[in-house]
């Protein structure tokens, strides 16, 4: 299974569209969108897959954006996703919360952990954990996104 995983959004479609043409031409089966998605008009660009969304620290109203995430037929984690996908266990957050960024690292529990919030793409391995965060679509110079293999559990970053 292909994921691509997606962060900090910021409700920029034009600054969206460019990652969503690579999703196409990579052939993806499932999006992971790591938070600050910024609007509806952005989770709408991602109606082509199953796709997994977490908060971060500047989306707003989140009771009614999670409902309008959740009628336009994607999952709305909340504040932190766990997911199970292809056999592997994944956790998804934005990581402002950083004591539950520390802490769902050193659990163990996860062989994927995705997050946003930096705006700086970065791929480390914590034990068995591959810890993944894709850079950013907004205020990131250059724009990325990150692909990941499951099972295998391998990632690559891609500048868009």
């Amino acid at each position: 299974m292909r994921l691509s995983v997606i962060s900090d959004t910021h409700g920029h479609v034009n600054l969206t569209r460019p990652a969503i043409r690579m999703f196409e031409s990579l052939d993806v089966e499932v999006v992971l969108h790591c938070g600050d998605i910024g609007s509806m008009a952005v989770v709408e660009l991602f109606a082509a897959w199953p796709t997994h969304f977490v908060f971060g620290n500047c989306d707003e109203n989140l009771e009614e954006f999670a409902a309008a995430i959740r009628a336009a037929g994607q999952t709305c984690h909340g504040l932190f996703g766990d997911l199970e996908l292809d056999g592997v266990r994944v956790a998804l957050l934005h990581s402002h919360e950083r004591r539950r960024f520390r802490e769902t690292i050193e659990s163990g529990d996860y062989r994927l952990m995705c997050y946003g919030h930096t705006h700086v793409a970065a791929i480390d391995a914590y034990g068995d954990t591959l810890v993944v965060n894709p850079g950013a679509i907004y205020r990131a110079s250059p724009h990325s996104v990150a692909i990941v293999d499951l099972p295998a559990v391998k990632a690559t970053i891609i500048e868009l």
